[in-house]
């Protein structure tokens, strides 16, 4: 959770950095202009690139460093209230659902895909996923009793792994099938 989290900061800040360059000329080559598909600076100009108001990556810029406490506090062997941690997964689910919106997004309506939005998505995914591992082995997600005894059953033999690893390769398939040769120079 702590290095997904500090990889999604990174590429927020890299973003927020495009993000006013681009604001301040809409034509700039961005250096991860790749090719026709492998663009940031063909996502940065879209509409969906502010949904809010204001650059997406903003977001990323605030909610990380929450992720990385969280992460970093865990470590350190603090442990927060379930109410807290069920709260944290609610608004984790929420950042997963707009990632995975946004990357629709990019793939069947703008047309083109930023590697540093890539990084979100699947930094977020492995958050969302870490996360909800944590708290579905510490109960924290106001289960019935029989529902989470299934989920922890779950994750003993290993599924929920298995689950994110399909997803994430799921997800470059669909890449590859859309985009094929043009994702390469």
């Amino acid at each position: 959770m702590l290095l997904s989290a500090c990889l999604s900061l990174t590429a927020s800040f890299v973003l927020s950095v495009d993000a006013v360059t681009l604001a301040a000329d809409p034509e700039a080559q961005l250096t991860c202009n790749i090719s026709s598909v492998l663009s940031c600076g063909a996502v940065g100009v879209s509409s969906q690139a502010a949904v809010f108001g204001f650059p997406n990556a903003f977001l990323g810029l605030v909610a990380e460093p929450v992720v990385i406490t969280i992460a970093v506090a865990g470590l350190g062997g603090v442990r927060f209230p379930r109410w807290f941690m069920f709260s944290a997964q609610v608004v984790y689910t929420l950042g997963v659902v707009f990632a995975y919106w946004l990357f629709y997004q990019s793939m069947f309506h703008i047309g083109a895909l930023c590697p540093w939005c890539l990084l979100v998505t699947l930094s977020t995914t492995l958050v969302f996923a870490t996360l909800l591992h944590y708290n579905v082995r510490e109960n924290n997600l106001f289960l019935t009793p029989r529902a989470h005894e299934r989920a922890l059953s779950f994750i003993r033999a290993g599924w929920d792994g298995a689950v994110v690893m399909a997803w994430v390769g799921a997800v470059v398939v669909a890449i590859i099938l859309r985009y094929g040769a043009d994702l390469l120079p």
